[in-house]
């Protein structure tokens, strides 16, 4: 007999069209009904509570009096909560962001008892490749999922096995039909037998035993609590079949029975039987760039910084990082760091990264501050302190400022040795903004911004002192107009419409009409890019640019500005008629001696309806690109194969070969690569007659949240028809990326890390408007926690471990080959063991001579504790 198992859920998006104290509210009374039924109904044995704990987090704030009925619930097996904090998207969203939101979601469900040890993402569009190794690292060896799989990948069943490359695995229960099947159940026999024989037809086609499952709940859904009536109706309807309520674990049980369930590998993003919206990536773009910036921000400088302070004799403040990913996270819900939101919603999320951002740049300061102004030493001069924050030296070039009432100034490390430097700016500061208490005692004189560059080695994991002494000599901007870049590694010109004509000295190779502007019409909405049919696009290729170039000792600013012409809108472009325009600010920086050209491009834009793309020529002929996602590299094709019979098989959406990329994407052969490193945009495409171009989306302008009988997603809306002025994205954004040429471009994955840590500073002077007692703590003037010894694994992250006296280092392997992850600490430590993702410790590491050495397979995770 076949058994049916109906599983109680609601599936809670906190927002979406609706605010989150829209559904707030719904949720103080979905949850009293929940527990209620539980508490009074032995016969309604479960209730998941969608995966996610921010649920039990916004409803304690409104009802804190009743955590006890659900501790109880909970420990009784009844409410099902957990793992996740929120339900995350998992394209755009990065490694450690995903990593986090297990281990809080877990974290907040302790308190309460057990937590549902299932991968549930129940409605993400698409899944990671890499989630199988995520999921084992908490100990979730089961995944349940919906959009993305098709029998492409190598199966026609829902249930299967799905493997990383470095071998982990869990099973998988798929939802072939949603989540939402089992909603609204109703009691008329007709209607229900109408809508049930449609879903076992699926269900059982999918099945690999006698157990199926329906899902009984849907958005902000709640209990139905004429369950048992229509569970009679069923049993009538269906004698062949049992009927009951059930959990997801009792399937999965079943499963495991199974011997011969097929495995299946990579990454999920079929459009065939359901949409997964492949350029949701850049709807909102000034909302997945703040994302972006501020994960970077936590992982790259925030935590290490954090770390190297706890090293140092200072607090670690889990409470205040805990709150900065708790921020972000709430964002990375999938429809909200989708963005396919109401306009409303926008300015929620837009203002909790707002909140965040403000968060991680004063807890950085913070910990600089404390670093510097506790140095061992009696000199009272103003100092400098440069923070490398990855685990290798480091010669670089040094963008910092000095404040000082100083005319002329030197810097002088710990040694008495002098440091060059040039001056690129200068500006007068009125002293009230340093410190109103100056003023106050009636000191008005101004102090002077002094923008510098200076090149220096600095410390592993660590950071390097400079004194800011009186000087005599003369200080002036050192910069000088030049009217093309030569650096070591590039010849750089510019041509008249603003593209660069770029020559690679060391690769003996040129990059022509590089930062080429693509534009065409969006008649899509916030899920979808939609293009007008056989529209002719247009180029930046005609425009007047105003270019500067100025170089010094060590690099080159080229400063380009022009005015793109567009049509106004949609009709418009249909009539050809250009009434509108796009203002574009690029500014880009080559250092002298990195084979790296930094780009920010700031568009001022003034038109609806388009979508704007930079070009990025490679010479590579390619058939696959290779980019990054969560601790990994990933080979995708430039075009899909059912590009072809898309329409003829009835697909959901066109396979189109957008992709979403966390930090690079790029093309190499046996000779050279290119890629494209980012901290803002996170969408990509290889367009060209060769596939042999790299287009980047800077940004998508759209009008509403969901549009029907779309060009390549025919059929009805995703979502609901509403109208979304404010993702027109009217006005100012600002995304950063840089162009990275090598001839070693398996290396590409370590050159993104260091773009994304730029070293930090500090400049200690003896004012500050908000006052520290000074601490008890001495820190040196010149410090290096650890480094690395083999150039093999990418850092991910260094942080305090969340429940010990112990600090995690987590890296990961990018490359095509196993490698050897070898560290040095540079203090006494007692003791180093592997760890999972969860912080708990998997086995003693051996320490010899103060260095570690873990072997770390193929886009591979590892963690340890130390």
């Amino acid at each position: 007999m076949k058994k049916v198992h109906i599983v109680p859920h609601m599936h809670w998006d906190r927002e979406w069209y609706f605010s989150t104290e829209e559904s707030r509210i719904l949720l103080v009374n979905n949850m009293e009904e929940i527990m209620e039924m539980l508490e009074t109904n032995p016969d309604y044995p479960y209730y998941v509570l969608d995966g996610q704990t921010s649920i039990l987090e916004d409803y304690f704030a409104v009802k804190p009096e009743n955590k006890e009925r659900v501790r109880k619930l909970v420990q009784e097996g009844r409410l099902i909560i957990g793992p996740w904090y929120t339900q995350t998207d998992e394209m755009v969203v990065g490694g450690e962001s995903i990593v986090r939101n297990l281990l809080y979601g877990i974290k907040d469900s302790e308190e309460f008892g057990e937590f549902m040890k299932i991968g549930y993402l129940p409605d993400s569009f698409g899944q990671s490749a890499q989630m199988p190794m995520i999921l084992n690292g908490f100990d979730i060896t089961y995944s349940i999922f919906w959009r993305g799989t098709s029998e492409r990948h190598g199966t026609d069943k829902t249930e299967f096995y799905w493997k990383t490359d470095d071998g982990s695995k869990v099973l998988v229960q798929l939802f072939p039909l949603g989540y939402a099947i089992g909603k609204y159940l109703p009691e008329d026999e007709e209607a229900l037998q109408k809508r049930i024989d449609k879903y076992f037809t699926v269900l059982d086609r999918g099945a690999t035993t006698e157990n199926i499952l329906l899902p009984n709940g849907h958005d902000q859904m709640p209990i139905q609590k004429n369950i048992f009536t229509v569970m009679e109706k069923l049993r009538k309807l269906y004698p062949d079949r049992e009927f009951f309520l059930s959990k997801y674990e009792n399937v999965f049980a079943e499963l495991e029975k199974q011997q011969d369930l097929p495995t299946l590998e990579g990454e999920f993003l079929d459009g065939k039987y359901m949409r997964v919206h492949r350029s949701i990536y850049s709807t909102r773009m000034d909302i997945k760039a703040a994302n972006a910036r501020i994960e970077n921000k936590i992982t790259n400088i925030l935590e290490p910084l954090a770390s190297l302070a706890y090293s140092l004799g200072f607090e670690y403040h889990h409470g205040l990082i805990e709150l900065i990913w708790k921020e972000i996270m709430k964002n990375h819900a999938h429809d909200s760091i989708g963005c396919c939101c109401s306009d409303k919603v926008h300015r929620e999320i837009a203002n909790r990264f707002f909140l965040a951002e403000e968060k991680v740049d004063q807890l950085i300061n913070f910990y600089k501050r404390k670093i510097v102004d506790s140095m061992d030493t009696a000199k009272q001069e103003d100092r400098l302190t440069a923070f490398n924050l990855l685990p290798y030296e480091r010669t670089d070039i040094i963008n910092t400022s000095v404040m000082t009432k100083l005319k002329s100034f030197k810097l002088v490390d710990q040694t008495g040795k002098e440091q060059d430097f040039e001056i690129i700016s200068s500006e007068i500061t009125d002293p009230g903004l340093i410190d109103r208490q100056i003023v106050h005692y009636g000191n008005y004189d101004p102090f002077i911004k002094y923008t510098i560059q200076l090149k220096d080695t600095l410390p592993a994991m660590g950071y390097k002192t400079y004194f800011v002494e009186g000087n005599d000599k003369e200080m002036a901007p050192s910069l000088t107009i030049a009217d093309k870049v030569e650096t070591d590694f590039y010849s750089i010109t510019v041509n008249r419409n603003g593209t660069l004509n770029i020559f690679d000295k060391k690769l003996n190779q040129s990059f022509e009409n590089v930062l080429l502007l693509e534009n065409g019409g969006d008649d899509g909405d916030e899920y979808d890019f939609s293009p007008l049919p056989n529209e002719e696009l247009i180029y930046s290729n005609r425009v007047d640019a105003k270019t500067e170039i100025r170089q010094n000792t060590y690099g080159a600013t080229i400063d380009i500005r022009y005015k793109l012409v567009v049509p106004g809108d949609l009709e418009q472009r249909k009539a050809k008629v250009l009434d509108s325009s796009v203002d574009v600010h690029i500014v880009v920086k080559v250092a002298n001696d990195k084979q790296l050209i930094n780009v920010e491009l700031e568009v001022d834009n003034c038109a609806k309806d388009h979508r704007l793309r930079v070009l990025i020529p490679t010479g590579i002929a390619s058939s696959f690109s290779i980019s990054d996602h969560q601790f990994g590299s990933i080979k995708r094709n430039v075009i899909d194969s059912a590009i072809e019979v898309w329409e003829e098989e009835d697909w959901d959406e066109r396979p189109d070969p957008i992709y979403p990329m966390l930090s690079y994407a790029g093309l190499s052969n046996d000779k050279y690569g290119v890629s494209v490193l980012t901290n803002s945009t996170r969408e990509y495409e290889i367009i060209g007659e060769n596939y042999d171009t790299i287009a980047i989306t800077l940004f998508r302008s759209i009008g509403f949240l969901g549009k029907e009988e779309m060009l390549r997603r025919p059929g009805r809306p995703s979502g609901i028809k509403l109208p979304t002025p404010d993702s027109q994205m009217i006005g100012k954004i600002t995304l950063r990326f840089a162009i990275s040429t090598s001839d070693q471009p398996e290396k590409v994955a370590r050159t993104a890390k260091e773009y994304l840590t730029p070293v930090v500073t500090y400049n200690k002077i003896p004012h500050d408007a908000m006052k520290l007692n000074k601490a008890d703590v001495k820190t040196p003037l010149e410090f290096s926690f650890l480094k690395e010894v083999e150039s093999n694994v990418v850092l991910s992250t260094l942080k305090k471990a969340e429940k010990d006296a112990q600090f995690v280092l987590r890296f990961y392997n990018p490359t095509e080959t196993e490698a050897t992850a070898v560290f040095e600490f540079n203090r006494g430590i007692e003791h180093v063991s592997a760890a999972n993702l969860n912080e708990k410790s998997i086995g003693k590491l051996e320490l010899a001579n103060s260095k570690v050495q873990v072997k770390v397979k193929t886009n591979q995770v590892q963690s340890i504790l130390f």
